[in-house]
């Protein structure tokens, strides 16, 4: 099983090289006030994959955060409710027979 995720891993690299082989033409981003920005199109498109998964990321986290934080409540709870439940009584080895 191994081998044939390396085997999926360098036909997926393979497959990107020749991508980024086939458009390196040098693209232009125009933005704002005249600005511009000419670098070839791979590196571009790297770039906004790179943004966009930060986002992502960015956008996923507050919801790990709040599901984390109510997963500390509920086990706060539970902790709660356990100490509550069980009244301290002596262990069996030091009851009188």
């Amino acid at each position: 099983m191994r081998y044939v995720f390396l085997l999926l891993k360098i036909t997926l690299f393979i497959l990107l090289l020749a991508f980024a082989m086939k458009n390196g033409q040098t693209v232009s981003l125009n933005l704002f006030q005249g600005h511009a920005w000419q670098t070839p199109l791979v590196v571009l498109l790297l770039v906004f994959f790179a943004v966009g998964t930060l986002f992502g990321l960015l956008a996923s986290m507050v919801f790990v955060m709040r599901v984390r934080r109510e997963l500390l409540a509920l086990k706060r709870e539970l902790r709660n409710r356990n100490a509550a439940a069980s009244p301290l009584t002596q262990p069996a080895s030091d009851a009188v027979l």
